[in-house]
């Protein structure tokens, strides 16, 4: 393909995409009150008796309303999205690499809710109760309604983007980009680099910052894994 046909494939597959975003949006924002009632979950239990949730803008409510669905649509739709996304990189591999990638579309997918559940169920109640004990004592805590349902979702996301970390090993892998011996000589940095970026993504305390670091660098290592037990010996086959 030219790189003009590149570039309308690309355009094509944004489309599909947008499109798909677009009507899980108004799924979403259909059931845009009990998706905010279970975002808000982790915080309510967090802050008991001792603080409460509050909107301070007039529009506040809706604004979030209509965030908290253009995330979730993200989400809840991601299996649709990961499909075109494949579908664009597909024509630049040969047969026996569409062969070996193509189950890591599912994995794909499970990998980005488990990043979504490591949010919810481990990142955002150990973020929360480090935060409210965090300094002065016996101050009711207000929150903004508005300002932690998009934190929250857009948190909810990245991890679980954060968490094709393995499959984008092996998908560099099959290509060739990458291999065990290299992914093993960048260990020390890639270590470095996720503990900078997990002390800017977490409070400052060096149990919240380990809480994401750990998993991290257990992907990387799942990753390195997976790719010494599968992408090795496969193209090995398939080259000799």
């Amino acid at each position: 393909m030219s790189l003009v046909e590149h570039l309308e494939e690309l355009r094509s597959t944004l489309i599909k995409v947008v499109l798909i975003l677009f009507v899980t949006f108004f799924l979403c924002y259909g059931y845009g009150e009990h998706i905010q009632e279970i975002l808000l979950r982790p915080l309510r239990n967090a802050l008991g008796a001792d603080g409460k949730v509050v909107y301070l803008g007039l529009l506040d409510k809706v604004l979030s309303q209509f965030q908290v669905a253009f995330y979730s649509s993200v989400i809840v739709s991601s299996p649709l999205w990961f499909y075109q996304v494949w579908k664009f990189i597909k024509p630049g591999l040969y047969d026996y690499e569409i062969k070996a990638v193509r189950p890591f579309i599912f994995v794909a997918f499970i990998f980005f809710c488990l990043g979504v559940c490591f949010g919810y169920f481990l990142v955002f109640p150990l973020t929360f109760e480090t935060l409210l004990q965090f300094g002065v004592a016996g101050v009711e805590a207000t929150i903004g309604l508005k300002d932690y349902l998009v934190l929250s979702t857009k948190v909810l996301v990245f991890l679980g983007i954060l968490f094709q970390l393995p499959n984008v090993l092996l998908i560099l892998g099959f290509m060739g980009i990458v291999t065990k011996q290299s992914l093993r000589k960048m260990r020390n940095y890639v270590y470095v680099g996720f503990a900078v970026l997990s002390a800017m993504l977490t409070p400052p305390d060096p149990y919240t910052m380990m809480g994401l670091w750990v998993p991290l660098v257990v992907l990387f290592e799942v990753g390195i894994i997976a790719v010494a037990l599968i992408v090795h010996p496969y193209l090995a086959k398939q080259h000799s």
